[in-house]
C-alpha cells in the first residue's frame, strides 16, 4: 500500500515505463567500430562526454562529431543517432493505461536522465501505444537536458521538490537505478527501488 502521507508520485522514465536495453547500444556501437564502447558508457557510470549531453553543456551536434571522431572514417550522423537510440525500446501499453489509474487520486511527476536524441525516439514510440503526449500523463516532465542537472545530484531532487510545491516526505520516488534511489531517500524521499514489472509492485497493491 503507498503512504497515505504520499501526495504526489515521480517516476523515472526508462526502465520504468519504457523498455530498455543498453546492451542494443554497446552492440549498435561495436558493430560500427568501436571496440570498447561498454567501457566508455554504462548505466551505472558515464563517461563524461554523456554527463555534458544528458545536463545541457554539451549539444547534440557536438556529442555526434565527438563520437564520430572515435568510429572508423567513413562512418556517418545518421549511423551514430541509430546506434545510440538503439536502447530505447517500447512504451508497453499496460503502464500508460495504470499511469492513467494513479493520475485520480495522485499528482503524477517525471524526472528522466535524458536528452533530445533520446527524447525523439521515446516520443515516436508512445505513439504507437498512445493517441496522448508525454505531458499528458504527468503535471510536470523534468528532463535532465532541460534543467542542466541530473539524477542521482541532491541538487536535481531538491529542485522537483520546490518546484511541485511538496515536501520530499509526501512524494514517492520510484527508480531502477539503486544511486538515485539512495540519493532521494537520504533527501526524505519514499521510494521504490524498481527491479520487475511497475504494475505488480506489491506497493501499489
Amino acid at each position: 500500500m503507498i503512504n497515505n502521507h504520499v501526495k504526489a508520485i515521480l517516476f523515472d522514465l526508462g526502465g520504468v515505463l519504457i523498455n530498455l536495453d543498453y546492451q542494443k547500444t554497446i552492440a549498435a556501437f561495436e558493430s560500427l567500430g568501436i571496440n570498447n564502447f561498454q567501457e566508455i558508457y554504462s548505466q551505472a557510470q558515464q563517461n563524461h562526454l554523456f554527463d555534458d549531453l544528458e545536463t545541457g553543456k554539451i549539444s547534440s551536434f557536438h556529442f555526434i562529431n565527438r563520437l564520430l571522431d572515435l568510429l572508423p572514417q567513413g562512418c556517418n550522423p545518421n549511423q551514430v543517432v541509430f546506434a545510440w537510440n538503439a536502447m530505447i525500446l517500447d512504451f508497453p501499453a499496460h503502464r500508460l493505461e495504470f499511469l492513467q489509474k494513479l493520475s485520480q487520486k495522485y499528482e503524477l511527476y517525471l524526472l528522466s536522465n535524458t536528452n533530445d536524441l533520446h527524447m525523439e525516439k521515446v516520443r515516436r514510440e508512445l505513439k504507437k501505444s498512445s493517441e496522448m503526449p508525454l505531458e499528458h500523463y504527468f503535471k510536470t516532465v523534468f528532463l535532465s537536458q532541460e534543467i542542466k542537472d541530473r539524477k542521482p545530484n541532491a541538487s536535481i531532487f531538491e529542485h522537483v521538490s520546490r518546484t511541485i510545491g511538496f515536501p520530499p516526505e509526501q512524494i514517492l520516488f520510484v527508480d531502477d537505478s539503486i544511486q538515485h534511489i539512495e540519493s532521494a531517500q537520504k533527501l526524505g524521499y519514499q521510494v521504490i527501488h524498481l527491479t520487475s514489472e511497475l504494475i505488480e509492485h506489491p506497493y501499489f497493491s
